[in-house]
């Protein structure tokens, strides 16, 4: 099956600071991907270039095997970060203002308006004033407009990142459901939202790709034996754990203060020897997990490199 949009060789800089540096990547129909990366990664500005608000510098993108530059932007929904609207309109008011300009008829476009709304959970707040509404009810009604003309591909920067607890776990179970019909990406820098819906992620740094592929693949492929620890603050016991980073079983150790976390070649013999050493030194465990290493360590990594 083709992709629904193709992304080769896209660049974009800013006068002299180049904020998305040649990448390539591809979109499949049905899928939820993630686009994730610390803030400055360049996670907006390829949104932003998807969405067709931003010129590249270079590159193409392709969308649903159309020549490249091809206008594809009403097949498109497209909610911002910091979303803008007018307080004065009702929250009806500005649905039907975004169903037009995606191409309904007026009559089309009420009705659409309607049942969006209601799926996002602002039915009874239709008519009232945007400038009354909550951040949470703002968000919601940012997911309307991005809705209301059943766009192919939905572009969402940052969907839940000014959002309180309740308000994100509303909208993560909103995009559970829209990902069934519609394919989504969507920037964040929280891998949790990413593990949480997604099939597929795109890790940016520094304006380039890091690492891409499926869940799966980069669980896989990432995939490290690791020791996770913490012991009492006190100076003998943060003095063994500093010891344990030059042990011949651990290929990589970070230690801060009184945890560590230590990549280790062989999980069992790394686990006996430390349980028999803390227990020999009279060290107290406060923590002691052993297990594999995780798609946050991988996230940590990049992101610290």
């Amino acid at each position: 099956m083709p992709a629904l949009m193709e992304v080769r060789s896209l660049s974009k800089s800013f006068g002299k600071h180049l904020s998305v540096n040649n990448i390539d990547f591809d979109i499949e129909k049905g899928h939820c991907i993630a686009l994730l990366g610390p803030n400055g990664a360049g996670k907006t500005t390829t949104l932003r270039m998807l969405a067709g608000l931003l010129v590249p510098t270079s590159g193409s993108i392709r969308f649903d095997g159309s020549a490249p530059g091809s206008d594809y932007r009403r097949q498109l929904g497209y909610l911002p970060q910091s979303p803008s609207f007018y307080g004065w309109m009702s929250g009806e008011e500005y649905v039907i203002f975004a169903a037009k300009l995606s191409g309904l008829r007026s009559r089309e476009a009420a009705t659409m308006a309607t049942e969006v709304l209601a799926r996002v959970g602002l039915k009874e707040a239709a008519r009232r004033r945007i400038a009354g509404y909550s951040g949470g009810m703002k968000q919601r009604l940012g997911l309307a407009q991005a809705l209301v003309h059943r766009p192919q591909l939905l572009l969402l920067d940052e969907p839940v990142s000014a959002l309180d607890p309740i308000g994100r776990r509303e909208v993560m179970e909103m995009l559970r459901e829209i990902r069934e019909e519609t394919t989504i990406i969507f920037s964040t820098h929280v891998l949790h939202d990413a593990e949480e819906i997604c099939d597929d992620i795109i890790l940016l740094n520094h304006g380039g790709i890091a690492e891409q592929g499926t869940l799966g693949e980069l669980r896989t492929k990432h995939r490290i034996p690791v020791i996770r620890m913490r012991v009492e603050n006190q100076e003998k016991a943060m003095q063994w754990l500093e010891s344990l980073a030059s042990k011949p079983f651990v290929t990589e150790g970070h230690v801060s203060g009184e945890e560590a976390v230590l990549n280790v070649s062989d999980i069992g013999e790394a686990r006996q020897i430390i349980v028999q050493e803390a227990a020999a030194y009279g060290i107290p465990l406060l923590q002691f997990e052993a297990g594999s290493s995780t798609l946050e360590d991988l996230f940590m990594k990049v992101v610290g490199s």
